[in-house]
């Protein structure tokens, strides 16, 4: 399936707000307050620090992702990325195609590679993603997320040079 891809303004703030409260909500993915209300989450996803985009299909926004530089100064050749897609969008490719958009920025940027700092290893099926997408596991922080329904989880360091 094919999505369109654009960059992100805030007159998608209710579309990207539908996409962020479930995630938030459900406390499985991100490590953020689970009683995060719309303009905080909106203010953490529009960080003056990065790109965001959104991923369309019929003009319905679907999916949306944030890119940036991992770190400042002597870190800032290495890009990092968030992603969220809507509730009823997963399995459809959304999440593949924000990642080949956020791959493709990133080294039309000049970045050199980029790095996912916090991936909840119980998120097995972005954890799959990222592999398939080429990003290794280069580390592992054991019980460092609690999920809400499983328990501690480990969080992993994945990377990708590009």
């Amino acid at each position: 399936m094919t999505f369109a891809i654009r960059p992100a303004t805030h007159g998608d703030d209710d579309a990207i707000w539908r996409i962020m409260e479930p995630v938030i909500r459900a406390g499985e993915t991100y490590s953020l307050s689970r009683d995060m209300q719309r303009a905080e989450a909106l203010d953490y996803w529009f960080a003056l620090d990065r790109s965001i985009f959104v991923a369309e299909d019929g003009g319905h926004v679907v999916g949306t992702c944030f890119l940036r530089a991992n770190r400042p100064g002597p870190g800032s050749h290495v890009a990092n990325a968030g992603f969220m897609v809507a509730d009823d969008q997963g399995g459809r490719g959304v999440g593949k195609a924000l990642c080949e958009h956020a791959l493709a920025t990133a080294k039309e940027r000049g970045f050199q590679s980029m790095l996912f700092n916090f991936v909840v290893a119980a998120n097995t099926k972005a954890v799959r993603l990222w592999q398939r997408m080429g990003f290794e596991i280069v580390g592992r922080a054991p019980d460092a997320f609690q999920h809400p329904h499983q328990g501690m989880s480990d969080v992993l360091v994945m990377h990708r040079r590009l």
